[in-house]
Parts: C-alpha cells; structure tokens; sequence
C-alpha cells in the first residue's frame, strides 16, 4: 500500500532540461532522504511511513536512478547535490536534515559544503566522508566493465553482496525486490555514478568543523566499507556513532533499530 501511495505521491521538477523526480509526504521539520548507488527513492518507504507522521519528509531519486533522468556521462557528487539543491529550493525549503545512504552520504557532504546555511543536521548510514582509495576505484573500472558484459548477473551479485552473509540467507524475499529495483537503473546512470563516485572529494572536515548535529551510522559486518577504518574518522568530533551488527544496508537489515536512530536524533534538533 505504502509504495503505491508514495508512487501515486512522486512529483517531477526539471534541472538543466533534466527530470527530476522526488517524493513530498507530511508536516514539520524537514529531512531529506537520499538512497545509495543501484537504488532509488522507494527504498526509504517503511522510514517515510514512520517519520512522516511528525516531520516533513522528501525523498529524492538521485541522477540517473528511480525516476530521474541523466544529466550526462559522468555523474560528480555535486551535480547530484546541486539537483537535490534544485528540488529543494523549488519546495522553498531553507533549512533541512540530510540522511544519506552510501553514495547519498557522498551527496550529502557534497551538498553540506556546497550549501552549508541549509544544513540543520547530516546522518550519514553506511557511508563516509573519504574519498576513494586507489583500490576502490580500480574496484569501480572493474565494476563497469562487468556490468557492461552481463548487466543483470553483475547487477545481482553486487546487491547480496551488500548485505552480511548471515542476512543473505534470512533476507532472501527483501534482496530480491532490491534486485528488482536495482534491474531498473540504466547503464549510463550506473557508469555516471561510478565515475563520480571515483573523482569525489574527501570531506572528512565537514565531519570536524561544522556546527549542526550529526550522526555516521556503520555495520560491523558491511562488506563494502570496513569497520574499523571507517570508524575512526568520527574520534575527536561531537558526530555520534551509532554501529549495527551487520552489512550494508542497515534499512533493511536493521530496519526497526534505524527507525529509532533518526527518530532519537531528530527530537535533538
């Protein structure tokens, strides 16, 4: 029912002649949803639910995924943010609260230093604000080339292989509709995002010397970005760090506890 609701509810605005599409549900402080890479808007729809029934909630389909157009062939960090920037300045937002999965954390510390008034508070889940080492990116070309070979096998072996391997086998029916979802990406918005994911800057500062509260949410088992090294750039900062005991994608595999998370972090602001 919520996913027909939220569909029937996805409004288009247009950005350098490109579509833009999000959704806009309930009343009160904003907080802005941004989905990770293979994904789109509709995978926040049991948080929406949730949050929308006290807060002002816009979910946005990123460049090149859900029901948003490319813009072109390389996808940075900023050009994303400026598109969310696009949606929010149509709805004459001023201040509002980020939550980013994985690359939507990218394009919330991109817009965070791009449009630093507007902040109000940064959740970042299962993300950081590092940029890419020399491994990863080789990672991505590899990444590319494979789904350019065998699109929907190299799309499917990349979704379980965000979630712990415990969860693979107890989440079976969830991994497969993230597959659905992740099968309606096009190419040129899957090599988009990778090349700008690859050229994105570090902003392990904004984490530092920014004043809004913020939080990095990470999985001790997320095969993606490892614990340990990620951990540490929060030691020394006021960011909270709250750590889950499994993979990347905490939205599903600890839906409930995360529900609480940004429902606790959001009667802070």
């Amino acid at each position: 029912m919520l996913h027909q609701l939220t569909k029937k509810k996805l409004k288009h605005t247009f950005y350098k002649n490109t579509k833009i599409s999000y959704s806009d549900t309930g009343k009160g402080t904003s907080i802005v949803f941004l989905h990770g890479f293979l994904e789109n808007s509709t995978m926040w729809n049991a948080h929406v639910e949730e949050l929308a029934k006290k807060y002002r909630v816009i979910c946005v389909d990123l460049l090149g995924h859900g029901d948003t157009d490319c813009l072109g062939y390389v996808h940075t960090m900023e050009d994303m943010a400026d598109a969310v920037h696009h949606v929010l300045h149509e709805l004459k937002l001023r201040k509002v609260v980020l939550v980013g999965h994985s690359m939507g954390g990218y394009v919330a510390l991109a817009f965070a230093e791009l449009y630093p008034d507007m902040m109000k508070g940064l959740v970042l889940v299962n993300s950081t604000s590092r940029a890419d080492s020399d491994e990863r990116k080789l990672n991505r070309d590899r990444a590319i080339l494979a789904i350019k070979k065998s699109y929907t096998t190299a799309i499917r072996m990349a979704i379980s292989n965000l979630f712990s391997e415990e969860n693979r086998d107890r989440l079976t029916d969830e991994i497969e509709a993230v597959k659905l979802e992740a099968l309606k990406t096009p190419l040129q918005g899957i090599v988009a995002a990778q090349e700008g994911m690859k050229v994105r800057n570090d902003r392990e500062v904004l984490l530092h010397l920014t004043p809004y509260p913020k939080v990095l949410i990470l999985g001790k088992k997320d095969p993606v970005l490892n614990y340990e090294e990620n951990k540490d750039q929060v030691e020394n900062s006021d960011v909270e760090l709250v750590t889950f005991n499994d993979g990347h994608m905490s939205h599903i595999e600890n839906k409930d506890e995360l529900t609480e998370v940004l429902l606790n972090f959001l009667k802070k602001i």
